[in-house]
């Protein structure tokens, strides 16, 4: 599994205490492929973008939602 972190814009350069998010992108994406979403854990539940951009808008969802989505996708 590729995670990759990513600093909160919050965050200064050279400072500590700082957060950072791993996002996942899908196994079923490509290399090249464009039009992918990325996730990262997040408590208490998951959040979700755009992999094209990864500054932009992120949707959070629950843990219990997450898992009844991802209950329909088998």
């Amino acid at each position: 599994m590729d995670l990759t972190w990513r600093k909160s814009s919050y965050s200064t350069s050279g400072q500590q205490n700082c957060v950072e998010m791993a996002w996942r992108k899908s196994t079923y994406s490509g290399e090249g492929q464009s039009s992918c979403v990325e996730v990262a854990p997040a408590s208490p539940g998951v959040l979700v973008r755009d992999s094209k951009n990864v500054t932009g808008p992120v949707l959070a969802f629950p843990v219990v939602q997450w898992r009844a989505f991802l209950g329909t996708l088998d």
